[in-house]
């Protein structure tokens, strides 16, 4: 059976990059990274790619439509099926999102619909939250908007500061991460409205990050 084409838009060191292409190189893993785009010239997940010999490519276009322009073309020369969203810190082009809508995905690292936005472990420290964690969701127009896939939580600690807390988090994403995708790989997501619902019920595995699937 022919696995989901994943093309990944990065702008940095590509940790969660390295976290889906680690997972994809498992044979029964339904899912291949087949496109990494980044909007910077030096983004350090180039690099990755390039180790892990996936095809990549830089886009360094400041006009937000001009990017939006090469980029697609690039994820449909290379026949992407899904795009993921890691560390891309730029907003898209409406029009790009809406023409791969339910198709494009996003990591965020915060229990939305709190603390979206940048320096989101800032923003729940600040806010005295006792849990914090990640999210992947479906991406819509509006920033960190969008059906809400599957999230992992981490308690924020007493002693917490924003680079620990961070760390933790991101430990969480570059398990959550993969499981987004190969459930989507697997068509087991439904979108209704605003909510998704994973088909075929809780397996541990979803149940240990994403305990209300």
């Amino acid at each position: 059976m022919a696995r989901l084409r994943v093309g990944v838009l990065i702008s940095g060191r590509g940790s969660n990059l390295q976290a889906l292409i680690d997972a994809a190189a498992t044979p029964a893993y339904p899912a291949e990274i087949a496109l990494v785009i980044s909007n910077r010239l030096e983004a350090q997940g180039l690099q990755r790619a390039a180790q892990a010999g996936v095809p990549h490519e830089a886009i360094p276009a400041r006009d937000r439509a001009a990017f939006a322009a090469a980029a697609d073309a690039a994820l449909r020369r290379h026949r992407i099926e899904l795009i993921a969203l890691a560390g891309f810190m730029r907003l898209l082009d409406t029009g790009f999102v809406e023409a791969w809508q339910d198709r494009m995905v996003n990591i965020h690292p915060s229990l939305l619909p709190a603390f979206p936005g940048l320096h989101p472990q800032r923003q729940a420290l600040l806010a005295g939250a006792r849990f914090s964690g990640c999210t992947v969701h479906f991406v819509r127009p509006e920033m960190d908007t969008g059906p809400i896939i599957a999230q992992a939580v981490v308690p924020v600690r007493d002693d917490d500061d924003e680079e620990r807390l961070a760390a933790r988090i991101l430990a969480a994403e570059h398990q959550l991460y993969p499981l987004a995708v190969r459930l989507y790989a697997e068509g087991r997501l439904r979108i209704g409205g605003n909510r998704v619902t994973v088909a075929g019920g809780m397996t541990a595995d979803i149940a240990a990050l994403n305990p209300a699937a």
